[in-house]
């Protein structure tokens, strides 16, 4: 895929995205080839006690950044969903901080999808999470939303 086609691909998502799942509150960074790059601004409904970025935020953020780079790689599939998602949380995240999802495809088959995501504040190179998971692909007849 050349440069023009990942951002016609990327603007392609983004009209998805903002149809069918406007409470999504990411920006896409970074559709690349086998992946995508996601950055979530952080807010005060972000954090736990004790001023850390809440373990949901980045749990949610690597799945989607997952799902994003499938559709990057794949095209619109609405119907892929996680069958497996596993993070291991490394250090505490910077509150004052956007966090980033860079997602990495390892396997794309025509039935499931694995991936790789790593997650770290904005302007620091260590990872504060690695989320590894694997996306169920419908087949074709069901892929674009149909009941078939």
């Amino acid at each position: 895929m050349t440069g023009a086609d990942l951002l016609n691909r990327r603007e392609e998502i983004k009209a998805f995205l903002a149809r069918d799942f406007p409470q999504l509150t990411f920006e896409i960074d970074a559709i690349t080839p086998r992946g995508a790059v996601l950055r979530r601004p952080i807010g005060d409904g972000n954090l736990r006690p004790g001023g850390t970025v809440s373990g949901p935020t980045l749990m949610a953020l690597a799945d989607a950044a997952l799902y994003i780079a499938i559709l990057g790689e794949l095209g619109i599939i609405p119907l892929a969903v996680t069958t497996n998602f596993n993070i291991n949380f490394f250090r505490r995240p910077r509150p004052d901080r956007d966090v980033l999802a860079e997602c990495r495809l390892l396997k794309v088959g025509r039935s499931l999808v694995v991936g790789e995501v790593t997650v770290h504040s904005d302007g620091e190179s260590e990872a504060i999470a690695h989320a590894t998971g694997t996306y169920s692909i419908p087949p074709a007849d069901r892929a674009a939303g149909g009941t078939a």
